[in-house]
């Protein structure tokens, strides 16, 4: 597993970056050879901002098979944030695992696999300007695959390209709690 640690505006020094990886490394435990995450970046981040009360924030992005896992954490302090990063990704990570397990399952018990996900985001901060762009390439999937993609990434929407028409949709979670669906009209 390849963990790359980098900061934004604060020095990675080499206590940090230490255990950043070991808390990383430990998620590797939930992976054999064959289904490992090939790389993890972590970037350890001081908010500027006086008016934050949780300035030291800690972003890790898990890259497991075609599949993307996100955690977030603030807090008052770097080592603290990176326990609670700890704690976020290893729920993602057994949730994804499980989910990968019940597939495997399945399709003993003669049941039709089906695809496994790929990530689909598009982060834009807008303010006055599109200052963000990111691009990813989307494979088909089902409006149930990509509601479980989105709880995984703990997003508010998730855009994907529909496996039973191949027009783009969006999944996206409603404040009660359930999901809802766009599609374009015909």
């Amino acid at each position: 597993m390849e963990i790359l640690v980098k900061g934004r505006n604060i020095s990675v020094t080499e206590a940090l970056e230490q255990y950043a990886t070991e808390k990383v490394e430990k998620l590797s435990k939930f992976f054999d050879e064959q289904h490992s995450a090939s790389r993890v970046e972590v970037e350890l981040i001081h908010e500027r901002n006086r008016s934050i009360s949780e300035p030291e924030v800690v972003e890790t992005t898990l890259f497991i098979n075609g599949t993307v896992l996100k955690a977030r954490e603030c807090s008052p302090d770097m080592y603290a944030s990176i326990d609670g990063m700890s704690d976020k990704l290893e729920r993602q990570v057994r949730r994804y695992r499980g989910r990968q397990i019940d597939r495997w399952q399945g399709q003993r018990k003669g049941e039709t696999p089906e695809p496994e996900p790929f990530v689909v985001e598009e982060e834009e901060d807008i303010e006055t300007r599109i200052v963000r762009t990111k691009q990813f390439q989307m494979k088909p999937m089902s409006a149930e695959e990509a509601a479980l993609q989105l709880e995984l990434l703990d997003h508010a929407f998730y855009v994907f390209t529909s496996a039973d028409t191949g027009d783009i949709n969006v999944v996206y979670r409603r404040r009660d709690g359930n999901y809802g669906l766009i599609e374009p009209a015909r």
